[in-house]
């Protein structure tokens, strides 16, 4: 079970519906990106984990991205549209176990207030064009941003640049 998943089964065991505001449910659907599809869409075609991540807002586990160890120039796509969204030039070594930017590809990302862990708030980012849950953005990362987009892996793929 996820870490998520826990605190959704936990929240309904005690009668709770809601922390901070905001609700134990599932993704906001109703938003309307360009890409659309149904539930079985996404399914079909994306992996299990995938579809967690990028539709269910489900972290993977630290460290498990072979993302983290790639070095080479090119750009990291949305592994559900491949709408390119980061350039591997803006990408540093965190120390988190997660993919890390300090800058998006400009007007390829949205984001969004996240409230659903217990009295935290933070900056979700996701998919401008299929609206998919990248990860989260915080205020502690290298100059000249001073941001670093921490990213499940799972949710982008990587293509290297032409030579």
């Amino acid at each position: 079970m996820t870490k998520r998943g826990f605190l959704r089964s936990a929240a309904a065991a005690l009668g709770l519906t809601a922390f901070g505001g905001h609700a134990f449910a599932a993704p906001d659907r109703a938003k309307r990106f360009e890409l659309m599809l149904t539930d079985a869409q996404w399914k079909k075609r994306l992996t299990a984990d995938q579809y967690a991540v990028l539709r269910e807002h489900d972290t993977e586990r630290a460290g498990s991205s072979p993302l983290n160890d790639e070095k080479r120039r090119g750009s990291y796509h949305c592994a559900g549209c491949d709408l390119p969204v980061y350039p591997s030039t803006t990408k540093f070594d965190s120390g988190t176990g997660w993919p890390s930017f300090w800058q998006e590809i400009k007007g390829n990302i949205g984001t969004s207030v996240d409230r659903t862990l217990l009295f935290i708030t933070r900056t979700e980012v996701h998919c401008r064009r299929c609206g998919g849950h990248f990860g989260h953005v915080f205020d502690d990362g290298p100059k000249p941003t001073g941001l670093r987009h921490c990213i499940n892996g799972v949710a982008l793929t990587f293509k290297p640049a032409r030579a």
